[in-house]
């Protein structure tokens, strides 16, 4: 992948060329849009106005799971295709994405009972097509208790238990992105459109862009351009027309992250909240975290948070589904607030809302495309994609290649290979100067690409005066010349997850990777003390402390 110090060469070459394809939007839908036209041989662009998945591709569930409780929406075209899915992402991509055993208590008078989990169960595997060794076992209320000993015991009933797929959503689409460039696509976040190229039709050929790091401004041509903006979909509509009656209705989700010391979990788990929403309870790292929330949204896309109330409702959740667990708002670690792009329904509650992806285009040709999950995102670019080159019928571009594409980091023969992998890279980590567990962390983060992530360590271990692990410096150095990291945020936040899952290590490492940082990028007094200002209003509101 292109540095981020080559950033004016990456856009100067946007400058230069027309594209077949122009994407907006650097989340997860569109960066498997970018992935899937390159690899048929189209020739591609993608801007981001902040940083890639920094909107919802970095606040959500972190799961690529089918949809379980969709089935009772009758969703079962939605359920069946992403429920495929899910083994195609975790192959393509094992060492972002990983099994995890679901637990699924129900309780006398919950939204689930015996027989409608154990039906509901079985037509999510037929639907899915989930191999023999994942599919769905009915647990007696002993055997549930087993695997979950502080779930509530009173009313309990049973359990269902099945698989679904854990990830880290912001690091699925940095390796998304990055194997698209790999193929030929031109990517660059911190790259704002601010308005449409018509020609003589008044068909759109192009977008003006403005660098929102210098204010420099270019303009893109392309064939085709796709908004794919997520939450700010209707604001690229608006800079052309917004001509047929579909809009969004944004709803948020919040997770909080509790450390297992005060939260001991040993089982992922589905549950009912008190009002019969359905939250996820999901041990990682040493901690739990515990959400979403569903709520209409209309507050500031750009920098949704968790307030005391969202945080309430799932500590109210916890304490009524496992009554021994006693926590409060003092001990919520850090917490995290996503905005979900919906597309409007009259009428409906959040939780109600179809959460199924459309496409439409415009009559001055933009394309649009709304809705959807995480799970589906390359099926997303896949229907898009084939619209698109029906469009460009003459230049006989290709079928999708993607089902069977590893991503980035993902060069490891699959699943069946992924441990014996792991330990090799574990005790090849001790030659570059780094510990045998620091080797196993890196090694799981980046797959296949921790060959780089060494060989930035075995350079440092001699030259760096930073007083920060070697590892985390390597790290630094990968984000910002191997992943167009710019902003301390950007590595702290997207690139590592440091702000969600050892926020103590946030705190203590912050200010040195600002000061590495800047001397790497050559920040200004202004972004130094911008980026400064940044890394505490974030700490301040992931840890509650501005609530």
């Amino acid at each position: 992948m292109k540095s981020s110090v080559e950033r004016e060469q990456i856009f100067n070459t946007l400058n230069f060329y027309e594209f077949d394809v122009l994407v907006i939007g650097g989340g997860i839908t569109g960066a498997g849009i970018a992935l899937d036209a390159v690899t048929r041989g189209m020739s591609v662009a993608l801007v981001e106005m902040q940083d890639f998945a920094a909107g919802t591709s970095s606040r959500s569930t972190k799961l690529v799971h089918g949809g379980l409780r969709y089935l009772k929406q009758f969703e079962v075209k939605m359920v069946a295709e992403v429920g495929k899915e899910r083994e195609i992402v975790y192959e393509n991509a094992v060492h972002v994405t990983e099994p995890e055993w679901m637990l699924l208590p129900f309780h006398k008078k919950g939204t689930f009972g015996p027989m409608t989990t154990s039906v509901g169960l079985k037509v999510y595997d037929l639907l899915a097509g989930v191999k023999k060794e994942e599919k769905r076992h009915m647990l007696s209320a002993e055997e549930t208790l087993q695997k979950e000993p502080l779930l509530k015991s009173k009313g309990l009933l049973g359990g269902g238990y099945y698989v679904e797929y854990r990830t880290d959503d912001a690091r699925l689409t940095m390796e998304v992105i990055k194997k698209a460039i790999e193929k030929g696509a031109v990517c660059l976040n911190y790259a704002k459109v601010r308005s449409f190229v018509y020609n003589d039709n008044n068909d759109i050929v192009g977008a003006e862009v403005i660098d929102q790091l210098n204010t420099k401004k270019i303009t893109i041509h392309a064939k085709k351009v796709v908004n794919a903006a997520g939450p700010w979909v209707d604001s690229v509509r608006a800079l052309d027309a917004i001509d047929n009656n579909k809009k969004l209705r944004l709803t948020k989700g919040v997770h909080i992250v509790i450390d297992q010391q005060f939260f001991p979990l040993q089982q992922a788990l589905y549950f009912n909240a008190p009002d019969k929403r359905m939250i996820f309870a999901i041990p990682r790292e040493g901690k739990t975290y515990v959400g979403t929330t569903d709520t209409f949204f209309e507050g500031d896309i750009q920098n949704p948070v968790a307030t005391i109330e969202d945080v309430q409702y799932l500590l109210k959740a916890i304490q009524d589904m496992f009554p021994n667990v006693q926590v409060t708002e003092l001990h919520v670690e850090s917490t995290w607030a996503g905005v979900r792009p919906l597309i409007y329904e009259e009428g409906k509650d959040p939780s109600e809302i179809s959460r199924k992806d459309e496409i439409w285009q415009s009559n001055s040709g933009l394309f649009t495309i709304a809705g959807g999950k995480l799970t589906g995102y390359r099926k997303m670019a896949e229907s898009i994609v084939n619209a698109i080159s029906k469009q460009l019928g003459d230049y006989n571009f290709g079928p999708c290649v993607t089902k069977h594409l590893e991503l980035s980091g993902g060069d490891i023969g699959g699943s069946k290979n992924f441990q014996a992998f792991i330990a090799n890279k574990e005790r090849l980590a001790q030659s570059y100067g780094l510990s045998l567990e620091e080797g196993r962390r890196l090694a799981k983060l980046y797959g296949s690409n921790v060959d780089k992530i060494f060989r930035y360590a075995h350079l440092l271990k001699t030259t760096s005066t930073s007083s920060l692990p070697l590892g985390v410096l390597a790290q630094i150095y990968y984000a910002i010349h191997d992943e167009m990291a710019y902003t301390p945020v950007d590595f702290l936040v997207r690139r590592t997850g440091m702000l969600y899952f050892n926020v103590e290590q946030y705190k203590v490492y912050m200010h040195e990777v600002l000061q590495v940082m800047r001397d790497l990028l050559n920040y200004t007094e202004q972004e130094t003390e911008k980026f400064k200002n940044q890394l505490a209003k974030l700490l301040m509101q992931a840890t509650l402390e501005g609530s």
